[in-house]
């Protein structure tokens, strides 16, 4: 599976932001895929995931209520969209596949991964 990620830019405080994920291959039903974001000189954080086969949808408390994944199982395509940004969501955004489908929140059960896409959100 092969996973790239678009969207990223430079936004406001308050703004929305779009970030798309393409899987190339074959997304299992068993799959979990995820966003996560890492800030400059942070550790990579869990941001959201949904679930490929039944969409649940998990959030990091963080962005709860701000941001929304969505999947397109047609189009192989995870949407992140972003609202009322701060400035503290500034981090580069990894889209990345889990295929055991468990343990939802650790980076460590992913092991797909694209490339990442900047997001700066100035105040």
């Amino acid at each position: 599976v092969q996973l790239q990620a678009s969207g990223g830019g430079l936004v406001q405080a308050g703004d929305s932001l779009s970030l798309s994920c393409a899987a190339s291959g074959i997304i299992y039903s068993n799959f979990i895929m995820g966003w996560f974001r890492q800030a400059p000189g942070k550790e990579r954080e869990f941001v959201a995931a949904v679930t490929w086969r039944n969409y649940k949808r998990i959030y990091a408390d963080s962005v709860k209520g701000r941001f929304t994944i969505y999947r397109d199982a047609a189009k192989n395509t995870v949407d992140l969209q972003m609202g009322s940004l701060k400035p503290e969501d500034t981090a580069v955004y990894y889209c990345a596949a889990n295929r055991y489908g468990d343990d939802t929140y650790n980076l460590r059960r992913y092991d797909y991964w694209g490339q990442g896409t900047q997001v700066t959100v100035s105040s």
